[in-house]
């Protein structure tokens, strides 16, 4: 997309789509002015067909110059628990139903081998997204891994290796396809106290997608009770709430040729939420729009 009107960057918003009505919440929210549309499932499809609900989303978004962006399941595809396994079927099926969005990414957690140090987990990940990262480049499919911790650490987690540039330097060593890379996000790296702007001028040639969600930090706790004490250091913030200067965000992600969606991640700021929570997404949404650089005015001829 050209920068014209500023589609080359998308402002979008997730939808949950397992077993939910996906089509009617995105007829509900249209006329908000959402350019794109993330459709997220959690742990696996359920018994969703998205046969079907590709064709009511099409039908939804006719006439609209709207998107979908990214198909995503979160879980943990590394292990073997009926669960997890439904959760690694779940890549395969999203990927082969991609083309029916006239989406190109798919989404998720790499997930991890539970309990143990990310570098233990690398063999695991090599050997299930390496056959995936190849069954997507058939389908002209990207791969984006959400680089949320869950709250895991280096030694030690549930769901997902992809939350450190440390990992992520180990992740695309072993699988150096092109078609790899993150569904990254300023919040995660922020509650980590990670500067997000120094990693996002490094990294962004392997950011396909963006999740817009900001955080609060709260120096003067984390001064006084540190990051373990029981005083909260770190909210998640819808943007336009939170410490993050998005200008600069997608300034950086324009700098490094990064075209697609941010799509706001909802149902996680501490006020706006519950009978406020579209008010805080429009809110960001519009926000995101100033920060893109408002509305397009050409240049004079």
């Amino acid at each position: 997309m050209s920068p014209i009107d500023h589609k080359d960057i998308r402002i979008g918003t997730l939808v949950r789509a397992r077993e939910t009505d996906a089509a009617g919440y995105i007829r509900q929210i249209l006329p908000h002015g959402f350019e794109s549309f993330s459709l997220t499932f959690w742990q696996g499809l359920g018994r969703t067909d998205l046969t079907r609900l590709a064709a009511e989303v099409r039908e939804a978004l006719a006439d609209h110059d709207i998107r979908i962006s990214a198909l995503a399941v979160f879980g943990n595809p590394l292990e073997e628990a009926p669960i997890d396994r439904e959760v690694r079927q779940s890549w395969e099926t999203l990927i082969d139903h991609a083309h029916l969005f006239g989406c190109d990414i798919v989404a998720g957690f790499t997930g991890r081998l539970r309990g143990r140090p990310i570098p233990e987990s690398i063999p695991r990940f090599k050997e299930v997204f390496g056959p995936l990262a190849r069954r997507a480049a058939d389908r002209g499919v990207r791969l984006a891994f959400e680089n949320c911790a869950m709250e895991g650490t280096w030694q030690s987690g549930d769901w997902n290796i992809a939350h450190n540039p440390a990992a992520w330097e180990l992740m695309f060593d072993a699988l150096p396809d092109d078609n790899v890379g993150l569904e990254w996000e300023p919040c995660h790296q922020m509650v980590a106290l990670i500067d997000p702007l120094p990693q996002l001028s490094r990294w962004v040639g392997k950011i396909f997608h963006v999740h817009g969600k900001c955080a609060t930090i709260r120096w003067d706790v984390i001064r006084e009770h540190g990051v373990f004490g029981a005083q909260p250091f770190a909210f998640h913030r819808t943007p336009g709430f939170g410490d993050c200067n998005w200008t600069d965000v997608i300034s950086e992600l324009r700098r490094g040729g990064f075209t697609g969606s941010i799509d706001i991640e909802g149902w996680h700021d501490p006020v706006y939420r519950d009978e406020l929570e579209m008010t805080g997404q429009v809110h960001a949404l519009n926000y995101l729009k100033r920060c893109r650089g408002g509305e397009y005015i050409p240049n004079p001829v």
